[in-house]
């Protein structure tokens, strides 16, 4: 399934900032509350729930009410559409840098 542009740049915003990288690497290997997000950074509980929120729009993570607790879960899924894009990109600069050494071969010759 491809990406929109939209979801692109929602994707790629969220994975700009180094927090919400954290937040997507911890996530992935465990559910955490946002309160034991939060422990971990030096910032308000809820600069860490707006981080959330971010790294939700982008379908990074996923949150439920457990209680008075919210559960973020990290998506894989969106991580794997996310490599699945930057593999594409790779392709299309590795056939780039191929036809150029193919060009600049033709010239030594």
């Amino acid at each position: 399934m491809e990406l929109s542009d939209a979801e692109v740049d929602r994707l790629f915003r969220a994975l700009a900032d180094a927090t919400r990288r954290d937040i997507v690497r911890r996530t992935l290997s465990g559910e955490a509350s946002v309160s034991e997000l939060a422990a971990a950074y030096d910032m308000s509980w809820a600069a860490v729930q707006k981080h959330v929120a971010v790294l939700e729009g982008a379908e990074l993570v996923t949150k439920e009410a457990r209680g008075r607790e919210r559960i973020v879960r990290g998506n894989p899924t969106q991580i794997q559409r996310a490599q699945a894009l930057l593999d594409s990109y790779e392709q299309i600069w590795r056939a780039r840098i191929d036809r150029l050494d193919a060009l600049l071969a033709d010239d030594d010759k």
